[in-house]
């Protein structure tokens, strides 16, 4: 007869007697005196219960006394031994089937239910308790006498497991299933004693464990709970010993482990509990910002470990922060820092008003965007992080243990704001923040230093502006302060050598004792060699260096002192690791100094200056942002200019040419760089043509056209934008590294640029502080130097603003009053400017009479009418003496580059189609009613020849969309509207329309390849922009950097009733020939607008026949 048992039995309150975790938990059921019964062994849950399932089958034959037991296995996969016992039971099978389901007594087993059921199949598996081996009956004493230790405290139970366990280990040689096993019980015991200060050896434990470990790899069964030991044995050695690579690797570990615990076991509890993860979490944000690549992946794992809700993520977040942003401040990463505040922001955010830690993530958030801001210039991130720091102060009231790190932070903001903006009261509360942080540091303090060295700072910028000595003398003294109370080790001992050898430079230059500027020198020489050679600070000592040595030389006059300084300034506008905007001051100020000593070098300081600016602007994702990066220089306004006259009075026109070239334009020639022409790679190398391609639209797309107003998703498309900059780079030096693209997208040659003459003579008008001149580029040969030796710069600025009184008083005055004011101007024009360029260009270039040139103005020549200089005066037989526009055909140019693509452009020619577009009833009290822009539109579209597809938009369908719509589908464009230049952001210059208005920025970011010409029948189409003027940001260049090839603007407010008569003048000559069966050709554009100003001499007055001009080819 055999009877089949099936219990389901369920455990609750279960309790490992040696606080050791389980592997599983099994049943054991003596079946006989040489048999027993052991269940599948069943992972404990979370709340300590555990439930098993199997079949018991016995025979009539069995004893009737039942002994069943709640085992302990430390194994998961091959069991050594029997495991510890957790509870035992004795009674007969009679007295379990009469039990049922209740539960039996604490005292005896953990709460357990049985459910007794006769079966005829098995489940479960019956061992023999004969044949178990030495080594498992030395396990399982071990086990026993382990427990009794854990239990009782008495230190020879702890003696005898351990030699138990190490007899056990060793009859399980390396080679043997059960060797890790026995590691690991042996390790066990041992790690308790250790705990409980009964053993002293935790590292030789730590190491069986290791070992254990290592002989159970992923695969293993048991895999994740020796993880588990091996972090339990570090945490402990960490705990007492205090060793920092115990809790990394811990951390490591549990990153490894967690993913393979399940949710719900009683091992997943115990690594998220207290004394788990959560003790390893805290122990590393303890440790010390650590910069390198495995201190910064340490973080990363740690931050890992805590997911969303955690309560340990705010820290985490902010740890790693401050480990990335501590990696930028030694290389200058750009992703370094914007990965710190992306993550600051975060920390920010999960810790809303009222969080206890709120004050410190603002404050670590703000000085990491204090760190952008003075490696790219954006305002935004300064006002941001003023903003943040008052917040944070506001946090720390008078008796918080942060407030004067929290003041020394906010009076960093603000002296940093003072020196952008000159505003007295930022430096003001500047000083007197850091006094008051300084009374909560007195002697002793730990951040003394660092509050005297900030202090020093403030009232050396305040002496700067004031000029007052007590705050230079104070100011030297703190700094000596500072030094004696850092460690010679310190890591920021280099920041007060320097700021104290400023500050001895600046009292050099007053008191010139040679004391004061030899200490300094030495004291930048001291900060030099503790500096690896790429941390970012070196350019401060470089910057300090040169500072020293041009006092000296001030003072002194040795050449050698000179030479050092230039030698400097290269140092320190060449750094790599330094961020743009401070190697940029340093390389203006470099080409200032060489200018002010005749230096030799100067030429090479202005190239430093636009090779910095253009990588500078190209780091900026949007269009309107690289204009802010541009703008933010004041002293550089002039450079391109400068660094023309400078070659030009160096004799090296061809340079000079060159530099006018890059300095000027560069936001259309970053902007171009993405729409480059690929015709002659796409013949070379298919291949490398389409991947630049793909990655120039890419990188078109990413570019933000405005500010995001989430700052957290405007960095993240900033950090997106540079990766795909720096893809975008590494294809074009593939390009290059083609034998006949050397110089693929590099600024361009002389040669390049004399392409742009190659139908006529451009002329560069130079305005410049130093010196005023036209520089002509012929067809071919050398350029010719026209000085304009009766001219300054500052005969120009007064001129151009002659010129818009002139203009404001004409149009007040009727059309048959004489234009005096203007007629004076330009007279002067032409005598003082246009004169001595049109000798050059009759008798040295032999230019036929009614020969195409163009003008390409700089500077203060950008808002003068070049175009209309006029003698205004007889010859003595009574003939009026020809002006300009009698002897050649005037066209503008924005650059030579401009002018250059749209020729290459030319190449592409479609069936040509005109659209007129006429907005003369603009919404919204946008401007008043145009009441002959009809009339105009249907002029024009009379004049176009009906070869031409023509279409007519105006009315409520001339919207932005609709006039967006017929730019980029018709070849010919012109537009009668209200136009409107903005002064203070050119990109916002727009035409209005019926709904909304049409910018630059929209014309701007539209490809329109085979368009050919637009005339723009509006005001202020071709005004430039105040603080860039040398970019010449306006609707007629956006149109030509679009596709334009050629174009009509304006260069002030047109009269809509009589612009019609030029229109119409304009457009009869343009397609005069076309009767005959000609092409509409662009090129006639700048004929046919100077024969028809002549023609409406009598019908229009001065100033509005001067103000349409033609642009481009």
């Amino acid at each position: 007869m055999i009877l089949a048992l099936y219990p389901v039995i369920n455990g609750k309150n279960i309790r490992v007697p040696s606080e050791r975790i389980p592997a599983g938990i099994y049943i054991s059921i003596n079946v006989d005196s040489r048999r027993c019964w052991k269940s599948a062994i069943s992972v404990l849950s979370s709340d300590e219960s555990v439930a098993w399932g199997n079949t018991v089958t016995l025979s009539s034959l069995a004893s009737p006394a039942l002994s069943i037991e709640i085992r302990a296995s430390y194994e998961l996969g091959q069991m050594l031994g029997g495991g510890e016992v957790i509870g035992k039971l004795e009674m007969s099978w009679d007295e379990l089937l009469d039990h049922g389901d209740k539960p039996f007594g604490e005292s005896i087993l953990p709460t357990c239910v049985a459910v007794v059921h006769d079966r005829e199949d098995q489940d479960g598996a019956l061992f023999d308790s004969l044949v178990l081996c030495e080594v498992a009956r030395e396990t399982d004493a071990g086990h026993a006498q382990f427990s009794a230790y854990v239990t009782s405290k008495t230190v020879s139970y702890l003696n005898d497991a351990v030699e138990h366990f190490q007899l056990a280990l060793e009859q399980c040689p390396v080679s043997h299933p059960d060797h890790a096993t026995a590691l690991t019980n042996l390790a066990w015991a041992r790690l308790k004693g250790y705990v409980q200060n009964d053993l002293e050896d935790i590292d030789s434990t730590t190491s069986l464990f290791r070992d254990a470990l290592a002989l159970r790899p992923q695969c293993h069964p048991d895999h994740p709970l020796s993880l588990y030991n091996l972090t339990e044995a570090l945490t402990w050695r960490h705990d007492k010993k205090g060793a920092a690579a115990d809790i990394r690797e811990a951390a490591h570990l549990y990153h490894e482990l967690l993913p393979l615990c399940l949710e719900g076991t009683y091992l997943h509890g115990m690594i998220r509990g207290p004394d788990g993860v959560n003790y390893v979490l805290d122990e590393c944000n303890d440790l010390p910002t650590d910069a390198s690549d495995e201190g910064i992946h340490l973080r990363r794992v740690v931050l890992e470990l805590c997911p969303l809700g955690h309560r340990l993520r705010p820290t985490a977040l902010d740890e790693l922060a401050q480990a990335v942003e501590a990696r930028f401040d030694q290389h200058g990463n750009i992703d370094d820092l914007e990965t710190s505040i992306q993550l600051g922001r975060e920390a920010v955010s999960l810790c809303p008003s009222g969080h206890a830690d709120r004050d410190c993530y603002l404050s670590d958030l703000a000085m990491s965007l204090m760190s952008r801001f003075d490696y790219q210039g954006r305002p935004n991130d300064l006002d941001e992080a003023i903003s943040l720091h008052e917040e944070a102060l506001r946090l720390c009231p008078v008796g918080h243990e942060c407030r004067g790190a929290s003041l020394d932070n906010l009076g960093l903001a603000l002296a940093t704001r003072f020196k952008e903006r000159d505003d007295i009261d930022d430096i003001t509360r500047a000083v007197s923040l850091y006094r008051e942080a300084l009374t909560l540091r007195p002697p002793g303090h730990s951040d003394r230093d660092t509050t005297l060295n900030n202090l020093a700072l403030a009232l050396i910028i305040r002496y700067d502006e004031l000029d007052v000595n007590e705050d230079l003398d104070e100011a030297i003294d703190l700094y000596r302060e500072s030094l004696r109370l850092m460690r010679i080790d310190d890591s920021e001992r280099h920041v007060t050598l320097q700021n104290l050898s400023s500050a001895l430079c600046s009292r050099f230059t007053q008191t010139e004792k040679n004391e004061d500027v030899e200490e300094a020198i030495a004291l930048c020489h001291g900060s030099l060699k503790v500096l690896p050679s790429l941390h970012p600070d070196r350019h401060y000592s470089y910057f300090r260096l040169r500072e020293a040595y041009m006092s000296r030389y001030c003072v002194q006059h040795e050449p050698a002192d000179l030479e050092l300084a230039v030698e400097n300034f290269r140092l320190a506008s060449r750094h790599p690791t330094q961020g743009f905007p401070e190697r940029i001051m340093e390389a203006i100020e470099w080409a200032r100094e060489a200018e002010v000593y005749q230096h030799e070098s100067a030429l090479e300081a202005y190239q430093m200056c636009f090779e910095l600016f253009d990588s500078h602007v190209m780091t900026r994702s949007s269009i309107i942002s690289r204009r802010e990066a541009a703008t933010a220089f004041r002293d550089a306004r002039s450079l391109p200019v400068d660094a023309a006259s400078c070659a030009i009075r160096r004799d090296n026109l061809r340079r000079a040419v060159e530099l006018v070239e890059q300095g000027r334009g560069q936001q259309w020639s970053l902007a171009s760089r993405l729409r480059t022409p690929l015709d002659d790679l796409e013949s070379r190398n298919p291949e490398l043509a389409r991947k630049l391609l793909h990655l120039s639209k890419r990188l078109s797309d990413a570019q933000g056209s405005a500010t995001n107003a989430d700052r957290a998703a405007a960095d993240q498309a900033e950090t997106e934008y540079r990766r795909l900059a720096r893809q975008w780079e590494a294809a074009v030096a593939e390009i290059r590294d083609l034998q006949e693209f050397s110089r693929f997208l590099l600024p361009p040659s002389y040669e390049d640029l004399q392409e742009a003459a190659r139908q006529g003579p451009v002329i560069i008008l130079i305005a410049s502080q130093y010196s005023c001149s036209a520089i002509i580029v012929p067809t071919s040969g050398d350029p010719h130097h026209v000085p304009l030796a009766s001219v300054t710069l500052s005969d120009l600025t007064n001129l151009k603003d002659r010129f818009a009184r002139a203009i404001r008083h004409a149009s007040i005055l009727g059309p048959n009053v004489p234009r005096n004011d203007l007629i004076v101007l330009l007279r002067t024009v032409w005598d003082e400017i246009m004169m001595p360029i049109v000798n050059v260009l009759q008798h040295d270039l032999k230019l036929k009479f009614h020969s195409r040139i163009w003008l390409c103005p700089t500077a203060a020549f950008t808002s003068i009418p070049l175009h209309a200089a006029h003698p205004f005066r007889t010859n003595a037989d009574r003939s009026k003496e020809p002006c300009l526009e009698d002897l050649y055909i005037c066209s503008y140019t924005p650059t030579l580059s401009a002018l250059v693509r749209s020729r290459q452009m030319m190449k592409r020619r479609v069936t040509p189609s005109f659209a007129t577009v006429g907005q003369g009833q603009p919404g919204g009290g946008k401007g008043k009613a145009l009441l002959t822009v009809e009339s105009e539109l249907e002029l024009v579209h009379k004049l176009v020849p009906v070869t031409a597809s023509r279409t007519t938009i105006s009315g409520d369908a001339a919207t932005r969309a609709g006039a967006l719509e017929a730019l980029q589908q018709n070849t010919w464009v012109h537009l009668a509207c209200h136009g409107k230049q903005d002064p203070t952001q050119p990109y916002n210059s727009h035409f209005v329309m019926r709904d909304e208005d049409l910018t630059l920025l929209d014309i701007m970011e539209r490809d329109i390849p085979y368009a050919e010409f637009a005339f723009l029948s509006a005001c202020h189409t071709a005004v430039g922009d105040e603080k860039t003027p040398d970019e010449v940001i306006h609707l007629a260049a956006g149109l030509q950097f679009s596709g334009f090839k050629s174009v009509i603007g304006t260069l002030w407010q047109v009269d809509d009733a009589v612009a019609k008569h030029v229109v119409k003048a304009f457009y009869e000559n343009m397609f005069k020939d076309l009767k005959d069966g000609g092409v509409m050709d662009c090129t006639k554009a700048a004929w046919a607008l100077n024969r028809a100003t002549h023609a409406v001499k009598t019908k229009v007055p001065l100033e509005q026949r001067m103000v349409f001009i033609h642009i481009g080819v």
